[in-house]
């Protein structure tokens, strides 16, 4: 809905505001609170288990540092997200081409390092 508060739960009220939302029902002289709306009906069972969720204790520094990163701008947030890690021979070159997936797999077993993961199981 227009106009509502995403970020926090649904409590019927307009985002801001400590009223109650007004719905518009189907005829314009009638009008019922959010607060007053029927309740919805119960979800048909789609046969998922709805088991309580744990309460975790986050440690207050894990809190903090969440906190300071969420008040810095997004362009910094990016910069610090993605760290840059050199891949011997994969970035020695600016491409290569094979004619082949079987030349290029051969290829990648004969440089690369093993530990890079490029080797055939």
């Amino acid at each position: 809905m227009r106009g509502m508060d995403r970020s926090t739960p649904n409590t019927g009220r307009a985002k801001g505001s400590s009223e109650p939302l007004v719905i518009a029902a189907a005829a314009a002289d009638a009008s019922v609170t959010a607060d007053a709306a029927a309740p919805a009906p119960a979800p048909a069972d789609t046969g998922i288990d709805h088991a309580p969720i744990p309460q975790v204790s986050i440690p207050q520094e894990w809190l903090e540092e969440f906190e300071a990163a969420a008040r810095r701008p997004l362009a910094l947030r990016m910069r610090y997200a993605f760290i840059k890690t050199y891949k011997p021979v994969l970035d020695d070159a600016k491409f290569r081409s094979f004619e082949t997936m079987q030349d290029y797999r051969a290829w990648c077993e004969r440089e690369l390092p093993e530990w890079l993961g490029y080797g055939r199981v």
